[in-house]
């Protein structure tokens, strides 16, 4: 008896759709290289997290949104390497970090990144003014008309944020 088992629900959803989201995804990033990259990680989230669908156009209107955050997240990851790279291009060549050190910065600046854009715009501007800037919390509530409670306040959701990236939660 030669009989063949059915695909699981993941292969079909691959041989039915990976070659449409790659072919979106190179429309929409005008590179062959980075759709076939971010068309496999699409698979590969749904791998892990599987997911069940009822038709085609909501498997595809799934994989879309999918597909356009891994766009946005990989811009902000050049984006963030460019000015790291701007940056470094104005440093003499004898402290010129390697490139694990380079690789290490842009994740830690992806990181911080992600975590302000977690946190209200006035909390994200009071880690940055504290944290960067260096200025004192009376400082920081004048700038942003709000009372010194609240600048600790706004300190502390971002402080927790770092705490759950430092635990390995990213919040």
């Amino acid at each position: 008896m030669n009989t063949l088992a059915a695909p699981d629900p993941l292969t079909t959803l691959y041989l039915n759709h990976h070659g449409w989201l790659q072919t979106w995804l190179r429309r929409r990033l005008g590179c062959a290289a980075d759709a076939a990259d971010l068309a496999q990680d699409a698979f590969m989230r749904l791998l892990l997290a599987p997911r069940q669908f009822n038709s085609t156009p909501e498997t595809r209107g799934y994989l879309r949104t999918m597909a356009n955050g891994l766009c946005i997240d990989l811009w902000r990851r050049r984006e963030l390497e460019q000015a790291w790279l701007q940056t470094l291009a104005c440093r003499p060549e004898a402290v010129e970090p390697s490139p694990e050190h380079r690789a290490l910065v842009v994740e830690t600046l992806l990181e911080i990144s992600n975590m302000l854009s977690r946190l209200s715009q006035k909390a994200a501007a009071a880690f940055i003014m504290a944290q960067v800037d260096g200025l004192p919390y009376r400082e920081i509530a004048t700038q942003l008309e709000v009372s010194e409670r609240m600048v600790k306040k706004y300190i502390a959701q971002a402080m927790l944020q770092c705490a759950l990236i430092e635990a390995g939660q990213q919040g």
